[in-house]
């Protein structure tokens, strides 16, 4: 993989504790930054800190709750003394299954966490990032943000508005400095990825393990994002998909 330099500044990852999250804090820190874990489960992100050493911070947290979001921010900022980097990873799959019989307080809840959560990650992260003058925003995407997906009537509405959100974020932003993008990284091998193989519903269900990417190339991804190189895809989502992109990323 390529080594990418972000010696000095600090990043916030939500969803830390595991998958893509826990991966991109051990690649952000493979760069020279500092990590602010943020997560609902202390004890995995406690651990995960404790890995790492003094450079990561471990803030429990829930992201359906703004106010939870904002002192994440701000713990963050009081210990290293800035905010570079955040990466909106913090998201779930459930409910699954036919729109027509779900739970609607469990389809929202879904929004809660993966369109309302980036939007606080965003909102409480814009503060210091404008008076510094820079920082990046990135949203964990998805190709079900912009194709739908027979089962998943949360999970795609959810992820097709935080990529609407990046869009108008990055429109609203990118002269003051801010670098606002997603990543979609196609299938990854993850616990939330067992989870779809053991509901057998939809079309992902039926993918063979071996289909899906390592954490770690998303994780390689998101540090890359944080490199000029990615200044051509401001306000859109990368697809870790395409041969290009895995060649710059590193992982081709």
């Amino acid at each position: 993989m390529k080594n990418f330099d972000l010696t000095g500044k600090t990043v916030l990852i939500t969803g830390a504790s595991r998958g893509i999250g826990a991966a991109a804090a051990h690649a952000f820190t493979a760069a020279g930054a500092n990590v602010a874990l943020v997560a609902r489960s202390r004890e995995r992100i406690t651990e995960l800190a404790g890995q790492i050493g003094k450079t990561a911070l471990a803030i429990p947290c829930d992201v359906s709750r703004y106010w939870e979001v904002e002192q994440a921010v701000g713990a963050t900022v009081q210990a290293f003394g800035r905010i570079d980097i955040i990466v909106n990873n913090a998201g779930v799959v459930d409910p699954m299954g036919a729109l027509s019989q779900l739970d609607p307080e469990a389809w929202g809840k879904t929004i809660d966490i993966n369109l309302k959560g980036v939007m606080h990650g965003m909102r409480a992260a814009m503060g210091p990032m404008i008076a510094q003058g820079a920082g990046t925003i990135i949203t964990v995407s998805s190709g079900a943000a912009h194709n739908p997906v027979e089962g998943w009537s949360a999970y795609c509405s959810s992820k097709a508005g935080a990529y609407m959100l990046t869009q108008v974020a990055d429109r609203e932003n990118r002269g003051k400095g801010l670098r606002v993008m997603g990543l979609s990284p196609g299938t990854v091998a993850t616990d939330m990825q067992r989870e779809i193989k053991e509901s057998r519903v939809g079309p992902v269900a039926q993918l063979d393990w071996s289909a899906h990417i390592p954490p770690e190339w998303a994780a390689q991804a998101l540090v890359w994002m944080c490199t000029p190189e990615a200044d051509p895809w401001l306000g859109k989502d990368i697809s870790l998909r395409e041969d290009e992109i895995r060649k710059m990323v590193g992982v081709a």
